[in-house]
């Protein structure tokens, strides 16, 4: 269905409707015609219509293209919060283009959120929405989406440790034991362990329990998506069709090179 450029441009983040239309009317919107065309064509009418879907444009240089919903994967470095106000160290919020930050939705919350959380010393994938049904399927434990941890630990890994996080142990505040989906000693040192619930510092405290400790902590996948190689720390990227395929079907897996 045809869209005002306003309307298109304020759906995306790039401001109320009234600073839509300015940006518009001053000469800062170009939009590709079609998919093909190598030069946007400046629009200067903000109640142009336009097919949405698909729609390529710039604004203020600034290459975009339209997405009805916002799903994007970031490379979480080290010494950063998944948090708008975070308390120590700076906002994974902060490496993202500012349109994302502020995307209308809805609710009272705005631009896209964190589907779960990492902790501030742990990197890896993480996957970010503004898309409420997506992020309660992926975060609810009813659905059981696997993630998997690359896991440094400070004392030699034994059998008897291994057995112990498929077994089960029990956590301070949990009675029931937690089991780890999979877990295999890569090394003497190095452990991959995939989780399908998201308890606080689950992984540290299941080997803290089974009697060592975590010196780093990186996540490598979530369901069937891999954090892409050439994904560097502060990176992010749209998630493709094939991408949010692999996520909700963990059985395929895909990883992009």
């Amino acid at each position: 269905m045809p869209m005002q450029l306003q309307d298109i441009l304020y759906s995306q983040g790039f401001g109320t409707r009234r600073v839509c239309a300015g940006l518009i009317q001053q000469g800062l919107v170009q939009v590709y015609m079609d998919n093909c065309a190598v030069e946007p064509v400046e629009c200067v009418q903000a109640a142009t219509e336009f097919e949405a879907t698909g729609l390529r444009f710039k604004v203020q240089g600034a290459d975009w293209q339209y997405h009805e919903k916002a799903y994007v994967m970031l490379h979480k470095p080290s010494a950063t919060e998944c948090s708008h106000k975070p308390s120590t160290y700076p906002s994974v919020y902060t490496l993202l283009p500012a349109p994302l930050r502020v995307r209308p939705c809805k609710t009272h919350i705005q631009g896209v959120q964190a589907v779960g959380r990492l902790d501030q010393d742990t990197t890896g994938l993480l996957l970010l929405s503004d898309d409420g049904v997506f992020i309660h399927r992926m975060t609810s434990p009813r659905h059981h989406v696997p993630k998997v941890y690359e896991v440094t630990v400070r004392h030699p890994l034994d059998a008897r440790q291994v057995q112990n996080l498929l077994a089960g142990v029990v956590l301070d505040d949990d009675p029931k034991p937690v089991r780890a989906a999979a877990c295999e000693a890569l090394d003497s040192h190095h452990l991959r362990l995939t989780l399908t619930e998201g308890k606080y510092h689950q992984v540290k405290r299941m080997v803290a329990a089974v009697g060592n400790r975590v010196e780093a902590l990186h996540r490598s996948q979530i369901g069937g998506l891999c954090l892409p190689a050439d994904l560097a720390p502060g990176q992010w990227r749209w998630l493709d069709s094939a991408q949010l395929h692999g996520i909700t079907h963990p059985l395929h897996t895909y990883c992009a090179t």
